[in-house]
């Protein structure tokens, strides 16, 4: 059982032993009220006279041994009212009680409310967790795509490169070659011209 219910069931276990043991005094209560209203005269005595009750309780005309036993045993309005005081200390717990019992329920509702709230969140989290692990997964396998075609790309482009180098190795090579043919050919141009024109002279 969750903590919240243990205590709700501790503070209705507690409740109900508090009603159950305040009955008693409850019962002795009323009791006591009813057979304080019977003994209790409905008219008032003459002006003058006692009634057997006052004549019994006036030290006046009650005997020193009676008044003395009397004294040691407690009167029906000693218990009234001592069972008044306990009826209101009962009353007082019994308030006590109620108001722990409405605050506890008050929490008990906030914390199903919460319970409910966080329920529902910790829902919606595991919901948006499992869409962005997802959208992970499809992010990490397109890094590895473009991640591959970047090794390739730069290997192609490495390639060409050294492909470049040589074609200009080589094209410099050729213009060198041109370029001595071109002088071996004007410097054999420029003989058979020189010669062409010797031969002219003497003609």
């Amino acid at each position: 059982m969750a903590p919240w219910g243990e205590e709700y069931s501790v503070a209705l276990a507690v409740r109900d032993r508090r009603e159950k043991a305040n009955s008693a005094i409850y019962d002795a209560y009323t009791k006591l009220a009813d057979r304080a209203s019977r003994s209790t005269p409905t008219t008032a005595p003459p002006s003058g006279a006692q009634s057997p009750a006052a004549a019994a309780r006036s030290p006046s005309t009650t005997d020193p041994k009676k008044q003395s036993k009397g004294e040691s045993a407690q009167s029906p309005h000693d218990l009234l009212a001592l069972t008044r005081a306990d009826l209101s200390e009962a009353q007082r717990s019994r308030s006590e009680l109620q108001d722990r019992l409405n605050r506890t329920t008050a929490d008990l509702e906030k914390l199903r409310k919460r319970n409910t709230l966080d329920g529902r969140r910790i829902k919606t989290l595991e919901q948006d967790a499992t869409h962005l692990q997802l959208r992970l997964k499809d992010r990490d396998e397109e890094l590895r795509g473009k991640a591959k075609l970047l090794d390739d790309f730069q290997d192609e482009l490495a390639s060409l490169n050294l492909q470049l180098n040589m074609a200009e190795e080589r094209t410099g090579r050729l213009q060198r070659e041109n370029q001595e043919l071109v002088d071996r050919w004007m410097v054999r141009m420029g003989r058979e011209a020189e010669a062409m024109n010797d031969a002219s002279k003497y003609s």
